[in-house]
């Protein structure tokens, strides 16, 4: 599968992005050996130049307030379970939240919330595929692998609380 790969700035640091023909397979806080991380995991990954592509400008919206949905189209890998769960993820509106429990729920395993919590830990697609959004039965912050303190900057970004510029 050709797929492509690029890096670019955001209000919460660099990110880098992965995607194929279809859409975006990978979103993330861009980590030093990305590069490496990314085609151990999706094969081969050609770098491209950020002004070939706009994927990024929805992504920097978001993170400056700007924009409440995304248009982009994804090109999700993962099991039956995870693309369930991931599918439901998407359907949670800017702005509001649910618990591990609500996600088992809604896709008929209502005590699948563990696993529910794992799927969520294997999110390839940070921000559009919104785990952030997703916080403990007694609305604690858990479980964000991009870090606690992102999570909460997100849900007061998408809560008014939180302004970048």
């Amino acid at each position: 599968m050709n797929m492509k790969y690029y890096s670019f700035r955001t209000p919460i640091g660099d990110m880098s992005i992965l995607f194929s023909e279809k859409g975006i397979v990978h979103l993330n806080v861009k980590h030093k050996d990305d590069i490496h991380l990314l085609k151990r995991k999706y094969g081969q990954v050609m770098e491209v130049d950020i002004k070939d592509y706009n994927y990024h400008k929805e992504i920097i919206e978001y993170l400056t307030g700007s924009r409440k949905e995304f248009t982009l189209p994804l090109d999700l890998k993962g099991t039956f379970f995870q693309m369930k769960v991931w599918k439901e993820l998407i359907k949670i509106p800017y702005g509001q939240i649910r618990t591990y429990k609500d996600i088992a729920k809604a896709i008929g395993n209502p005590k699948a919330y563990r696993a529910v919590g794992n799927a969520l830990n294997k999110n390839p697609v940070l921000l559009i595929v919104p785990c952030h959004r997703v916080v403990g039965s007694n609305g604690q912050l858990t479980g964000f692998g991009a870090g606690i303190e992102l999570k909460a900057w997100l849900l007061n970004l998408e809560n008014g609380l939180c302004k970048y510029g």
